[in-house]
């Protein structure tokens, strides 16, 4: 990147802080140049450890309230640090605080999220608005002069060979993510008959109430915990937030991604659909939907595999006036 001093990273929890964090090595920015505002949790907790980090309020998708107190916060944080640069992979966060970077004569880029397959979200169309922000796009196919293409998050993968020796997965990981106010049941529904016969899975089930389904579950699991979990397992079935697929890929497992339903009020919007479609569509990951999984497919997963490649480096455009 060829940056000096304090990078500012910021972005909210989920896929978009382990889209950034994946990034930022591609961008070449160095552990102790990194100054990271992002939401509190497990997952951050422990991805960030050792790192700089300003923790925000958590805000949910249009909450006013907590946006608001993130935005008041942001005055502190530009008076605390000197920063060479501000990046973002979204969401409230990235609203709060990238136009004040850009304001302050600060580099600034938003990196629009791998989520995105057919343009940018209700965050990256209100940062394209402000002077002066660089926009980037992880698909080539809707970039153009305002939204640059440097690549993907995802180029980090490739699919990997069939296991030589055929097995039946005994061991699973089931998680529908953290995501507050939007249980994922209908996955769950699906899901847990066909690995009901497992000798062991892991059951991260957010907020849903499961007590009618006779499981050992987990509202959320540490995020190390759960990378050790699918490390171990045979085979991996998620909600496609990206956050959970590139867990999925970084421990060589093919994962089965179910998309949650905003018309089932499971998500605000259709996001997971184009990740699970873009994975699917690279041999990354199979993509089905609640109630069309089958014993087959989880097998058909479990002796696939995938393994990382070297990605080429993500480069910046120099910053707009």
């Amino acid at each position: 990147m060829g940056t000096t001093g304090e990078v500012l990273l910021v972005c909210s929890g989920g896929g978009h802080l382990r889209q950034l964090a994946g990034l930022v090595e591609r961008l070449g920015i160095a552990p102790d140049q990194q100054v990271w505002v992002t939401f509190r949790n497990a997952l951050s907790e422990s991805l960030l450890a050792g790192r700089k980090v300003v923790y925000a309020p958590f805000t949910a998708p249009r909450d006013g309230k907590n946006f608001a107190k993130i935005v008041a916060m942001t005055a502190s944080v530009f008076r605390a640090h000197h920063f060479s640069a501000a990046i973002s992979t979204g969401s409230s966060p990235a609203v709060a605080f990238l136009p004040q970077a850009r304001l302050r004569g600060i580099p600034t880029h938003y990196i629009e999220s791998a989520a995105r397959a057919d343009g940018p979200s209700m965050t990256g169309k209100i940062i394209a608005r402000v002077p002066g922000i660089r926009t980037y796009t992880q698909y080539p196919v809707w970039a153009d002069r305002k939204w640059n293409y440097r690549g993907s998050i995802f180029d980090e993968f490739e699919s990997g060979p069939a296991n030589p020796s055929p097995r039946t997965p005994r061991r699973a990981v089931v998680s529908v993510g953290t995501q507050e106010g939007y249980p994922f049941d209908a996955m769950l529904a699906s899901v847990i008959p066909l690995v009901s016969g497992m000798d062991e899975v892991l059951f991260q089930t957010g907020d849903a109430d499961v007590s009618a389904y006779g499981i050992d579950a987990r509202a959320s699991v540490p995020h190390a915990e759960l990378k050790q979990a699918i490390a171990d397992a045979d085979v991996v079935i998620s909600h496609a937030g990206v956050g959970a697929a590139l867990t999925a890929l970084e421990a060589g497992k093919h994962p089965i991604l179910i998309p949650r339903s905003p018309e089932r009020h499971e998500h605000i919007d259709g996001h997971q659909v184009q990740v699970a479609r873009e994975l699917a569509r690279r041999g990354l990951a199979t993509m089905r939907f609640p109630g069309t999984l089958t014993a087959d497919d989880i097998v058909t997963a479990s002796n696939s595999t995938v393994r990382t490649t070297t990605p080429p480096p993500f480069t910046l455009l120099a910053s707009g006036g």
